[in-house]
């Protein structure tokens, strides 16, 4: 299991720098974290899907709360701040980055299309 040894934030451009034991690194934008925060209210409560976050561009961190040896709760400046990101979370998060961000892009773009769309009922 790899462990978190060291995080930066940015706050001016937004990021947070996760350096792991094994020598690695990753740079993860706030929006990213805040649209994938390990909470109840944006995982999901149960095997339901997860809820699509949305306008979270600009959000930053206020706060980075040590739990234990294991985790770190981000208290986000929109408020949110429920969920610990867990090392494990991290390694997840880092190894799965790409594949989790095309992911939200895509349900952006579906939410985007169909915003608008209204369901007509044709009664005769």
């Amino acid at each position: 299991m790899k462990h978190v040894t060291k995080v930066h934030y940015h706050s001016v451009s937004k990021n947070l720098d996760v350096y792991f034991d094994d020598d690695s690194k990753a740079v993860f934008s706030c929006e990213f974290l805040r649209v994938h925060s390990p909470s109840a209210e944006v995982q999901g409560h149960g095997s339901g899907p997860m809820k699509l976050v949305l306008n979270k561009q600009s959000v930053g961190i206020k706060k980075i709360v040590p739990v234990g040896h294991y985790a770190l709760r981000l208290d986000f400046d929109d408020g949110h701040n429920s969920g610990l990101f867990s090392w494990n979370y991290f390694a997840k998060l880092q190894e799965q980055q790409t594949t989790l961000w095309n992911e939200y892009l895509e349900r952006v773009s579906e939410n985007t299309k169909n915003k608008d769309s209204v369901p007509i009922k044709f009664i005769p």
